[in-house]
């Protein structure tokens, strides 16, 4: 036995805690379509010049 060894009730509340708290999932297809549409938008404004 570990010294820490949760019950039921400690672990549910560790993994409610975690989701809680876990930084957002990095989405490199969207990040990418975000530079694209940036990018297409300061052509834009370059080819009106």
């Amino acid at each position: 036995m570990g010294k820490y060894q949760l019950d039921t009730k400690g672990k549910i509340a560790v993994a409610k805690y975690h989701e809680k708290n876990k930084p957002a999932q990095f989405d490199k297809k969207q990040q990418l379509e975000k530079i694209r549409a940036e990018y297409l938008k300061n052509k834009q404004k370059q080819t009106d010049k």
